[in-house]
């Protein structure tokens, strides 16, 4: 019998490359059925085309046609590859390049004119689009390019007392911050112009940064701004609207502003495939910021910019090291590094020039020449870090620049906020999750809400898989196992009791539950249960029964845990051959951590780690050749 795995249809080198795990069965299926209704019968073309297919699930926009070679394969039992790339039946670059600028699906038929692939030269090479993703990328591309056309007015005068009353001299209040100042920066670019990219590793402080920006523009437009605060998931969305509402005290803020997924930004509607907000309906903000922009994909940001008013300032806020979107797309990291053009706000140069001609200081690095060119495209990254530094910082920064050495060395090092344990050393790691699980439940049985959040968030247990050895759902059961010998009690995940820990896995609009939300059961003083989620000042409370999609979680994913921060991380390590191992995994997974970082694995591991990057094809960062 035939696995399910496996696409009956497929047929020669389709069928190899499904077989060997290179390939679904449903990148097989679309492949064959978009050749089927343009009439291309080049064995080739089907080729590309599904492997076009499988770069979108893998989190491409398109497939580089230069690194057609760059695939994983299915691993056995022990982590080996069942079949050598190499080995599979690749053709001639030449030939599918040749193919392709003839077929059907690219140029169009006599079958009409279907074209569901769009094949683009650029200045490194060309790249095959499945049609949609293409539009997208150029939606997102003209809509930027549109908004960079011309700057909003801005008083100079009123902008630099703005500027220095804002941004403070720390440890004298009556002079302006010392020079250079990253963040007072951003904030005049953000006044400046209409789209802002305001990058940063944690702790830089590009939410303290959006408070400022806002108290500037309130200060600058006067009352009655409108703005709208989002970020692609609900956690996210709470820490920004709780970061920014910690300023209202101190800031010239609009009071009780509220953030939102982009979901819910963009007017998320039963049954319909269209948000009610979008190119032909306006979102009626006259500024947006959205955080924790490496999380959106291709799709989202199409969407988002559609709906921005051409006049709207728009900030977009995140951290390109971390992990991309689940979904296709690495947005942040290509607005970044793509292509610039024209110059920067006259006013803005003016307000800025003494941090832009200022040079380093111990606290915050000068601009260089390439800063200084992404400056014209609204990009500016933080660099000074203040949530956390020592040790967990020079060891995020050797894990993102690469030195496998250094991240080595560091995690040997006996730092106390730092620990490097073998895979059979866990008596620690046990520790820790008994203990912060005691801290929760105890808290859970009073009803105190607030401090059942607040201790929930001390300690996470992440991993880079879901199954296997490595994975969530083994750890989990080992932190179950953990606590119930503790406590002489025997966990029961079908049954609701005060300390559950709860993860949403799918997005409830109707109640205001997110994908990614983590929460707690919690018993109030009635007797009842109910289930308590973080939304800033306030938590979000409603009885467990009304989770469509939720789960015990004991241990998360990395990727689960972006957008949120803890006391201690510990993370699991899998085997050094896994191809979820990568920087970008390694990098989120460290700086999750506020004071104290644990690596279960080996040091093999972490080697393959930091070598490995993700490599998502995109054309955003590209020149495109017509």
């Amino acid at each position: 019998m035939i696995e399910a795995r496996i696409a009956q249809r497929g047929k020669g080198a389709l069928r190899e490359f499904n077989e060997a795990g290179v390939l679904a069965a449903a990148d097989v299926h679309v492949a064959l059925r978009l050749a089927n209704l343009g009439g291309e019968p080049n064995a080739d073309v089907h080729l590309a085309t599904a492997l076009a297919v499988r770069a979108v699930r893998s989190g491409s926009v398109c497939l580089d046609l230069t690194r057609l070679r760059d695939v994983t394969v299915d691993e056995d039992a022990d982590g080996n590859p069942v079949v050598d790339p190499e080995s599979l039946p690749w053709p001639h670059d030449r030939e599918v390049l040749g193919a392709l600028q003839r077929s059907p699906l690219v140029i169009g038929g006599d079958r009409g004119s279907l074209r569901p692939l769009r094949l683009v030269d650029t200045d490194e090479g060309p790249l095959l689009y499945l049609d949609r993703y293409f539009r997208q990328e150029q939606t997102i591309r003209e809509v930027l390019a549109a908004r960079g056309d011309g700057f909003p007015a801005v008083d100079d005068d009123r902008l630099a007392v703005a500027l220095d009353e804002l941004f403070r001299d720390q440890s004298d209040r009556t002079k302006p911050s010392p020079a250079p100042d990253r963040q007072r920066v951003a904030a005049a670019l953000a006044a400046t112009h209409r789209t802002t990219v305001i990058a940063g590793g944690p702790g830089t402080g590009k939410t303290h940064t959006v408070a400022r920006i806002l108290a500037l523009l309130e200060t600058m437009e006067g009352p009655g701004l409108r703005i709208g605060l989002a970020a692609p998931t609900g956690k996210a969305a709470a820490r920004l609207q709780e970061s920014v509402r910690e300023q209202e005290s101190v800031l010239p803020l609009p009071p009780g502003l509220t953030a939102m997924t982009l979901h819910r930004m963009l007017g998320w509607q039963r049954g319909r495939t269209r948000f009610r907000y979008h190119a032909d309906n306006h979102l009626p903000y006259d500024v947006i910021v959205v955080d924790e922009t490496s999380m959106v994909s291709l799709t989202m940001m199409c969407r988002l910019l559609e709906a921005v008013r051409p006049d709207t300032r728009l900030v977009l806020v995140g951290d390109p090291d971390q992990l991309a979107s689940v979904d296709a797309g690495a947005v942040l990291a290509d607005l970044i590094a793509r292509p610039v053009s024209g110059g920067v706000n006259p006013v803005f140069t003016r307000a800025a020039a003494r941090d832009l001609e200022a040079a380093d200081d111990p606290d915050e690095a000068a601009f260089r020449p390439v800063e200084h060119d992404r400056l014209r495209g609204g990009i500016v990254r933080l660099s000074r870090g203040r949530r956390f530094g020592g040790e967990i910082a020079r060891l995020a920064v050797a894990v993102r620049d690469g030195d496998g050495d250094k991240v080595v060395e560091i995690l040997n090092s006996g730092a106390p906020e730092i620990a490097f344990h073998r895979p059979d050393d866990v008596e620690s790691l046990r520790r820790d999750v008994v203990g912060s699980a005691q801290e929760v439940t105890a808290a859970a049985l009073t009803g105190d809400i607030h401090a059942v959040l607040e201790r929930f968030e001390t300690h996470r247990l992440l991993c880079a898989h879901r199954d296997g050895p490595y994975g969530v759902q083994r750890w989990a059961r080992q932190a179950m196992e953990w606590i119930g010998t503790s406590t002489g009690r025997r966990l029961d995940p079908e049954r609701w009791y005060p300390g559950q820990p709860l993860l949403v896995t799918a997005n409830d609009h109707e109640a205001r539950i997110y994908n990614g939300d983590t929460g707690v059961v919690v018993r109030r003083d009635d007797g009842d249960l109910v289930a308590a989620f973080a939304r800033g000042e306030q938590p979000f409370v409603l009885h467990p029964s009304q989770l469509s999609a939720v789960q015990t979680v004991y241990a998360m994913t990395i990727h689960r845990s972006q957008g949120s921060q803890y006391g201690t991380v510990s993370v699991i390590l899998p085997d050094e051959r896994s191809s979820l191992l990568t920087r970008e995994l390694l990098y989120t997974a460290i700086t999750r951590a506020r004071s104290k970082v644990r690596i279960v694995g080996t040091e093999a591991a972490v080697r393959a780690g930091v070598e490995r990057q993700v490599l998502r094809a995109s054309g955003l960062r590209r020149e495109i050749r017509v």
